[in-house]
């Protein structure tokens, strides 16, 4: 039988465990820009490069799925869901793909962004597809009639016969939906889907600038974009401008942060708009990448201030959201 000592060790470890599984699996009340996330499991969360869709109360983070032991011949885009933006619950990998188009080793699946069509009632995934050399340039699309199901590979095309890398997705307050996409030799598209979403309605603008992390929101009668220059993993200054109409003209691009922070380390995602009762919040959804750890790459969210054709991320820190009122705070201490 086990001594005394045994059983007082055995209890305080199994006490410790308990402890433990509690603080990770405990609500969270704010969000820390740049910290570790945990989901509903206490896993740091895998949506890098990701997007938001909302259906009624709920909303849908979808992201490039990094985690370490994946099957390095498969590329997976995870799926979380939350009614607060700050707890998340994990809904599983909803693509688990094999090379789709013979690209070869080392092919890509990036920033993959979900668009829901009424008319088809389906929920249609875009996303960056190409080989290593980035020379394909094409988006993918798989469909899916539930927000949180497994989403079928589709088909892939260049938007309008131009080259595809970097993506983003844009909803107007009428419900139109668009495709943001960096081509390499002529700038900046955006574009108006088909009301099926599986395909391009017509071009809205092209900005002759070369950014990728591409964004879009609109608020009181003025269009704002932001992006990011072409720097690969590293970050750089991200830059805005602004537009009474999608189709432009577009002001010059400025900072959106003080310029040698480089965007607090970050590249642009999104930008979620978040309408309450009370007030609307604008929030930066950015990337901290780290190449050499990516399941360790973090989020940076932050409220900005915004209005008068002005977009400022302010230094980032803890803060809570109310998705009902639409007002976001500084998180006490």
């Amino acid at each position: 039988m086990p001594n005394g000592n045994y059983l007082l060790k055995f209890t305080i470890l199994c006490l410790g465990l308990i402890t433990s599984m509690r603080v990770s699996a405990q609500k969270l009340t704010k969000i820390s820009p740049g910290e570790v996330w945990p989901d509903d499991k206490g896993e740091h969360i895998q949506a890098h490069g990701g997007g938001i869709t909302r259906v009624k109360d709920t909303y849908y983070w979808y992201g490039e799925e990094r985690r370490q032991g994946l099957d390095s011949n498969k590329r997976y885009v995870s799926c979380y869901a939350s009614n607060d933006l700050m707890n998340w619950k994990f809904k599983g990998d909803v693509v688990q793909m094999t090379d789709p188009e013979n690209l070869g080793r080392h092919w890509i699946l990036e920033r993959p962004k979900v668009f829901y069509s009424k008319k088809s009632r389906q929920y249609v995934m875009y996303f960056h597809l190409d080989n290593a050399g980035y020379k394909f340039a094409r988006v993918g699309l798989a469909i899916s009639e539930k927000p949180d199901g497994k989403f079928r590979y589709l088909k892939s095309f260049r938007p309008l016969g131009h080259e595809s890398r970097d993506i983003g997705q844009f909803t107007d307050d009428d419900g139109a939906q668009y495709l943001i996409f960096e081509d390499r030799p002529l700038g900046f598209h955006i574009v108006k889907l088909t009301e099926d979403c599986l395909g391009i309605d017509r071009e809205m603008c092209l900005i002759p600038e070369h950014m990728e992390g591409g964004a879009i929101v609109h608020y009181k009668g003025l269009y704002y974009a932001i992006g990011s220059a072409l720097t690969g993993w590293r970050p750089n200054p991200n830059q805005y401008a602004t537009a009474k109409s999608l189709e432009g003209p577009w002001s010059e691009f400025k900072d959106i942060a003080p310029k040698e922070t480089n965007t607090y380390g970050s590249q642009s995602t999104l930008l979620l708009k978040v309408t309450g009762r009370k007030d609307t919040t604008i929030m930066f959804l950015g990337d901290i990448w780290k190449p050499k750890t990516q399941w360790d790459s973090r989020y940076l969210w932050m409220p900005v201030e915004i209005g008068d054709g002005k977009l400022w991320l302010p230094q980032p820190e803890p803060f809570k959201i109310d998705v009902k009122s639409g007002t976001a705070v500084k998180a006490p201490q």
